[in-house]
């Protein structure tokens, strides 16, 4: 019978990782930095959602960093994906409408966004114009 044991790797990303994690202080660092890094990512993905791009697909690529040293994480990304799965399918199903509607929000959340950020005073102000009511009211 051949022998099962794992190919250990001598060089390259996998064996600088198994030698991080092969001290108890190392593995300890190395699931932190996996966590905060992970964590940022995911962040970023939450927060870019609503926007055009590819904001779940960071959220997605933020589970998958913490899911390399977090069991929860794994199966928050398979709940995660199968749920934007199910939706993504429902929204294909729906007629003109229902997707309108859905892209009318999110251009909503976006505007919404630039005006609460200053950005539409500043792209106005490079088109000459100055109307007061596009002043952040949170950066005035």
């Amino acid at each position: 019978m051949p022998d099962q044991r794992r190919n250990v790797a001598t060089s390259g990303p996998r064996a600088w990782r198994a030698r991080i994690k092969s001290t108890k202080q190392g593995s300890l660092v190395w699931r932190i930095a996996v966590g905060v890094i992970g964590g940022v990512v995911l962040i970023a993905g939450i927060v870019a959602i609503p926007y055009p791009g590819p904001g779940w697909l960071i959220v997605f690529a933020g589970l998958g960093i913490l899911a390399t040293e977090f069991e929860w994480a794994h199966r928050l990304l398979r709940f995660a994906r199968s749920k934007y799965d199910a939706f993504a399918e429902w929204l294909s199903r729906q007629n003109v409408v229902i997707k309108g509607l859905f892209a009318l929000g999110t251009c909503a959340i976006v505007l919404a966004t630039v005006w609460l950020l200053g950005a539409a005073k500043m792209i106005a102000g490079w088109f000459g114009i100055h109307w007061a009511w596009l002043a952040s009211p949170i950066f005035g």
